[in-house]
This record gives structure tokens, C-alpha cells and sequence, in this order.
């Protein structure tokens, strides 16, 4: 994905096709997103003239008779043609976000948007759990700022999973920890789309909860504190059958 966005604008005939077409024209300014969504921008308000969010193909052309721009989603079609061309540059972008840190290895400021940290100035970044949180602390190893997961107990590690991940952790506290709550055989910690804790004699499978342990369930599985209230880890815990 380019880190740019393209910034074209003048006097434009704008039309937008889905069921009904829809011609308009003026004075616009128009954005496309690293994404590939399109935004065009008249003089009032915050919300777009006219949109297409996240196309499938974006085609730019220009030659004498002006700038051509024509987007396309499924049966949504966006097309841009300028009349008279004021602008028509890049300007590069980046994730917007709080800052979290700085960046070990240019000195930049590294911000949080969405799930990744990114680094505004060399434009590092790092994927980041939903509910992890970035810390003040830095990782004595690489200098990153480290995360806290809640993944069993509280565990605190690098932002970069090359480095220390979220996975070692895991396996280093809890790996042959559990017993199985179906048949009481060892839980292994493995990555299977996802961190589960796997018996290695039944082959049963439990997502590990976003939580802390918090004791033993009936069933004689871990017992976890989560944001919705205490759970077992087995999602159909076998202490509750009938």
C-alpha cells in the first residue's frame, strides 16, 4: 500500500454510479487514500461531496484535456473529470494516533492507531492485540516501549513479536500448567489461528481467554476473570452439563 495520498483539485464534473447516477460540478478537492478510498471535499461541512471507501481499482490519467479519474467497488462506480486543474500532487501520510514512545531506531515519534504502532519517521510498525496496552516502560533488549496483555496472568512484553512474543510468554507460565477440563490429561500451549491451550491427550481445543486466572473451576480447568464477568476456560465447561 502506498503512503501517500494523491491530492487533486479545480473545476470537476463528479459522477457516481450505483443504482441511479448522480452528475455534479464544481470547485472540489479531491483525496485518495492510501486505501483507495476517494473523498471528494466541496466548500461546505465535513462530510464528502461524494465517496467511494476502499475500491477494488483506482485508474488516474492526464494529458491535455485534464485530469481523469475513475474509481470502481463491485456495481459502485466513482468518476472524477477536471474541467480546470488548480492541484494535483502527493502528499505523504502516515497512521494518525496518541503517541506512545519513540522510535529506537530514527529517534521518531511512535503512534497507536487502531491495532498497530507505527513510527512517523522511518514508518516502522508493529501489529498490537485490540486489548493490549502500550506502557511506559522500553524493552531492555531492542528499546521499544513493551505492551501488557492480560492473557492468563498480566504479562508484559515487546511491542515487536520478533523480539519477545505474546506466545513465549504464555507458554513459559502456563505451558503443562492446566489439566484437560474433559479428560484431565496436560494442556500444551499452541498457536492454531489463535492461542489455545491444547490436551495432548484428547486433542480437545479452548481459546485462551482475555483474562486473569483466577482459581480452578469444578470441572477441574482454570477459572478466568474476564471484562464480562468470571468464565472457565473451556467454553462449554463440562461441570455445567445437565
Amino acid at each position: 500500500m502506498q503512503d501517500a495520498t494523491r491530492v487533486l483539485a479545480g473545476d470537476c464534473t463528479v459522477t457516481y454510479e450505483r443504482d441511479d447516477r448522480l452528475e455534479t460540478r464544481g470547485e472540489v478537492v479531491v483525496l485518495v487514500k492510501p486505501d483507495n478510498t476517494v473523498l471528494v471535499h466541496d466548500a461546505e461541512g465535513y462530510q464528502p461531496a461524494s465517496w467511494l471507501t476502499r475500491a477494488d481499482v483506482v485508474r488516474y490519467a492526464s494529458d491535455a484535456d485534464g485530469v481523469r479519474l475513475v474509481a470502481g467497488s463491485g456495481d459502485e462506480h466513482l468518476r472524477v473529470e477536471s474541467h480546470e486543474t488548480t492541484l494535483d500532487t502527493f502528499a505523504p501520510v502516515t497512521p494518525a494516533g496518541p503517541e506512545v514512545g519513540d522510535c529506537p531506531d530514527c529517534g521518531g515519534p511512535l503512534v497507536r492507531a487502531r491495532e498497530r504502532v507505527t513510527c512517523i519517521g522511518c514508518h516502522a510498525s508493529y501489529p498490537v492485540p485490540r486489548d493490549a496496552t502500550v506502557t511506559d516502560a522500553t524493552c531492555a533488549d531492542c528499546g521499544l516501549p513493551e505492551i501488557r496483555v492480560r492473557r492468563g496472568a498480566v504479562l508484559d512484553v515487546c511491542l515487536d513479536r520478533a523480539c519477545a512474543s505474546i506466545d513465549d510468554a504464555v507458554r513459559a507460565r502456563f505451558d503443562g500448567a492446566w489439566d484437560c477440563p474433559h479428560c484431565g490429561g496436560t494442556l500444551r500451549i499452541r498457536r492454531e489461528r489463535g492461542l489455545h491451550a491444547v490436551c495432548e491427550d484428547c486433542d480437545a481445543t479452548h481459546p485462551i481467554p482475555t483474562g486473569v486466572v483466577v482459581g480452578a473451576c469444578d470441572c477441574g480447568g482454570p477459572r478466568f476473570e474476564t471484562a464480562r464477568g468470571e468464565r472457565c476456560l473451556a467454553a462449554a465447561c463440562p461441570a455445567r452439563a445437565p
